[in-house]
């Protein structure tokens, strides 16, 4: 049986209205810029500096595919590099519901990462040695995270 242990809850600020590249080979493109955010547990705290991004695939099965990066700042000046994939899906009306901004619960969707990390302050080195999953739900501002470190 996997256990899990709650690491910290973010959300995330981004630019809207959000880049649209449009349909590629792939599927649709859109970047998020991250414009800000912060994130909050037991073992660390901080804020998500501006200047990270979400290049996102809007998949031909309906599914948003997230390539993350972001950088991190601890409230004692520590800078962690956080790198995540992960999928958002749904019945068509819920997610064109997300898409026009609207407030959705989460147990309407399907919202999840994978969430790894770099760091070169040893106070945090943990962080480069373990696995962690998170949950996710959309608000108009951005996305907000439940993550958790499996244990």
């Amino acid at each position: 049986m996997i256990k899990t242990k709650h690491l910290f809850t973010m959300p995330v600020d981004v630019e809207i209205p959000l880049q649209m590249v449009g349909a590629t080979p792939l599927g649709e493109r859109r970047i998020a810029k991250i414009t800000g955010g912060t994130f909050e547990g037991h073992q660390l705290k901080g804020r998500i500096l501006p200047g990270g991004g979400d290049w996102l695939l809007l998949r031909a099965d309906g599914s948003l595919q997230l390539d993350v990066r972001a950088t991190l700042e601890t409230n004692d000046g520590a800078l962690i590099y956080m790198t995540y994939r992960g999928y958002r899906h749904g019945p068509t009306d819920v997610m064109e519901r997300l898409n026009k901004g609207e407030t959705v619960d989460p147990s309407e969707y399907y919202f999840r990462i994978a969430p790894f990390f770099e760091t070169g302050a040893e106070a945090y080195a943990w962080l480069t040695r373990i696995v962690t999953v998170g949950t996710g739900h959309r608000l108009p501002s951005g996305p907000v995270y439940e993550v958790y470190e499996v244990l």
